[in-house]
């Protein structure tokens, strides 16, 4: 079975989780009621995808 031969050092493991960073996502305002949603799902303030209401809101 393989076993590392050294001990892997501090900065070589931070190095390589230097990347492992929380990104924003990537938010579009809906062309319906304008506010800020996921790009391709359904709008959850109106309920209404590609100018088509998919889930009925009450007003």
């Amino acid at each position: 079975m393989a076993v590392p031969k050294r001990r892997v050092s501090k900065q070589r493991r931070d190095n390589r989780r230097a990347h492992w960073k929380l990104e924003l996502p990537g938010l579009i305002k809906c062309p319906q009621c304008h506010e800020f949603k996921l790009p391709h799902r359904v709008c959850g303030a109106c309920g209404y995808y590609k100018g088509r209401e998919v889930i009925k809101k009450d007003a």
